[in-house]
């Protein structure tokens, strides 16, 4: 059989569910959960097995869930063989710090505690600036741009947060901001679903929790060559250590380039499969927007 170059692609937050970690327990992979929780001081096991949708709302619970069970879902991805062709990996949003665990840009310890505090940051940021976010579905690019624009011209911040894939972009700001560009909405032809999270996330609202995150990553070590990491920022591949605590830093405040970044994956890196490691299928769903003859995967 001739070899498939494949990608590796990780959710993020908004993935996390009541016992999203029941189909990993019988699995080889079950001890990483022991592993995030000596690094975190978190209760991994009753958060992925027990704790109630309402309590994975929590923006730091709910990073520590998403991220412990990708991770698993990469060992047994792993064990089964289905990584023998990986040529790059790229995650969304938080999903990220999983590509670099697997990329061997990081160990689990690493990633676990920049995890914890990364979530915890953005938390504590959402309460001293409380925001939201929203999906335009439908729009183009460039006019959800301009009406991003007009709103905070008028003084509602607002930003564009995600470029997911064609048709569905992101935004985060204040809940005037949201709401005003839901109104103004139809205009373009776009249609504004709200997103159930705690702050207005990839925007200007997070500039303190990347002034906390810039202080833990200094703690990290980056390994100095790794498998090339598709970073959100700036939708290019990054393999050694020299860009990522700038990057992870930027990526709080600045939006998430998901589409430019599949369009890496399978132009310039050659993936023609990409795979889709942890809870759920939202990325595959954006994917086969962006790229129609690119094959999708799961274990």
């Amino acid at each position: 059989m001739a070899s498939v170059p494949t990608g590796l692609v990780f959710p993020g937050q908004g993935t996390q569910h009541q016992g999203m970690g029941e189909p990993w327990r019988d699995t080889a992979a079950w001890p990483v959960v022991r592993e995030v929780s000596d690094c975190t001081g978190r209760d991994v096991e009753e958060l992925i097995l027990r704790a109630p949708a309402e309590r994975l709302r929590r923006t730091d619970l709910a990073q520590l869930a998403v991220f412990t069970v990708s991770v698993m879902a990469h060992r047994e991805a792993v064990r089964l063989g289905w990584t023998d062709e990986v040529v790059a990996c790229a995650g969304h949003s938080l999903g990220e710090y999983t590509a670099l665990v697997a990329a061997g840009a990081l160990s689990l310890r690493d990633a676990a505690v920049l995890v914890a505090a990364r979530g915890q940051a953005m938390r504590e940021a959402a309460e001293l600036r409380s925001g939201t976010m929203g999906v335009l579905v439908g729009a183009a690019r460039t006019d959800v741009e301009d009406l991003v624009r007009e709103v905070r011209e008028a003084g509602c911040p607002l930003w564009v947060a995600n470029l997911n894939a064609p048709g569905q972009v992101v935004v985060s700001g204040s809940e005037e901001g949201v709401e005003r560009a839901g109104a103004e909405s139809p205009r373009i032809g776009a249609k504004l679903i709200r997103v159930a999270v705690g702050g207005a996330f990839h925007s200007p609202f997070m500039a303190t929790a990347a002034d906390r995150l810039r202080e833990v990553l200094k703690t990290v070590s980056f390994a100095p060559r790794h498998l090339p990491v598709v970073a959100n920022v700036d939708a290019a591949p990054h393999s050694g250590e020299d860009d990522w605590a700038e990057l992870s830093t930027r990526q709080l405040t600045q939006p998430v380039l998901w589409e430019e970044s599949v369009r890496t994956l399978t132009g310039p890196l050659g993936c023609r499969r990409l795979i889709e490691l942890g809870s759920g299928r939202t990325l595959s769903g954006m994917i086969r927007r962006i790229v129609p003859d690119v094959e999708t995967g799961h274990p």
